[in-house]
């Protein structure tokens, strides 16, 4: 059961934490590349700002995006603006965000994401908090998924596993971490069951391909290749 209601207090706490942190860089710094291939840390930034509109438009009913190239074109234009507009960015669409979140809603009811997906409207701000959350890691400044709470963390993997669930390209595959939570997920395809075990941040490292698994204990067959998300 999602309680949308605590996660977007989990929501405006992460935001605040990465803007703290992010404040500490430079314009020289903020050009500099994160994480991600291909995108600096302007990039992250500037998706950031730009997803929580995205988020609104779909809180709202209208499309989460123009079109995909829309928003790669708004991406690209954002980042390499000063530091100082990207952090007061953030924080105004984030605001905006949080207020769309504060309207009393129907918050079981069905909303559209990118490409066709949808789910209920009280699994939005967990969304956003797992965009804030793992775009911090990918900064590269200073945090990472074994900085995450707990409670992230347990539950994104416990997200992911159910988006990789039935996956045509991933074996059956059970996920337990080092303190003995479990979760199962692929089946779809041949091979298995293969068993994954490990700290919950390398866990989750692997699911959302931060890292590559190589701390992980695997038995009953190789490493799943997981899809891209």
């Amino acid at each position: 059961m999602m309680d949308h209601v605590r996660d977007l207090a989990s929501v405006r706490d992460a935001t605040e934490r990465l803007l703290n942190a992010a404040a500490e860089l430079d314009n020289a710094s903020a050009s500099e590349p994160s994480r991600l291939p291909g995108w600096n840390r302007g990039h992250v930034l500037a998706h950031l700002a730009r997803n929580a509109d995205a988020l609104v438009n779909v809180l709202d009913g209208r499309p989460m995006y123009v079109s995909g190239d829309a928003r790669d074109a708004d991406i690209e234009r954002d980042a390499p603006r000063p530091l100082d507009v990207q952090l007061a960015d953030v924080r105004e669409s984030a605001a905006r965000f949080q207020k769309t979140g504060d309207v009393p809603a129907d918050w079981s009811r069905t909303v559209e994401l990118r490409n066709g997906v949808t789910d209920t409207a009280a699994r939005v701000p967990f969304r956003r908090w797992v965009e804030v959350a793992l775009h911090h890691v990918d900064l590269g400044i200073g945090y990472e998924l074994e900085d995450l709470p707990a409670e992230f963390v347990t539950r994104e993997i416990g997200f992911l596993a159910e988006r990789f669930g039935g996956h045509e390209d991933v074996p059956s595959t059970g996920l337990a971490t080092d303190d003995g939570q479990v979760w199962t997920t692929g089946g779809g395809a041949g091979g298995g069951p293969v068993a994954v075990r490990g700290p919950a941040a390398d866990l989750l490292g692997w699911l959302c391909g931060r890292r590559d698994g190589a701390a992980l204990q695997v038995e009953g067959g190789p490493l799943p290749t997981l899809p891209p998300l």
